[in-house]
């Protein structure tokens, strides 16, 4: 009779004991798994802002060649008119 209670004490100290660490083992493995993926999302967070950053700059940089552009040609037009301003008129003109 006194092995059958070993068994039974045994057996049921096992139990309680595997489930014990069988659940600190999942916890941790679960908190790992947690703060590898708050990393990977902040990781696809920092890789979003950088491709917004990214389309912002490009955005910013059509803007500002476009700006140049229309002040060339604003320049490239004042040039014309004050060289016919400037030009020497030619005797039929003045006559």
């Amino acid at each position: 009779m006194s092995d059958q209670n070993n068994f039974f004490g045994g057996f049921f100290a096992g139990a309680v004991l595997g489930g014990l660490v069988g659940g600190l083992l999942g916890a941790a493995l679960n908190s790992r798994r947690e703060d590898e993926l708050s990393l990977e999302g902040q990781s696809s967070e920092l890789l979003q802002d950088n491709l917004e950053t990214e389309t912002g700059m490009e955005m910013a940089r059509q803007t500002l060649e476009d700006k140049i552009n229309q002040l060339n040609l604003a320049i490239d037009g004042v040039r014309k008119q004050l060289g016919e301003v400037g030009e020497p008129k030619s005797e039929q003109e003045v006559s």
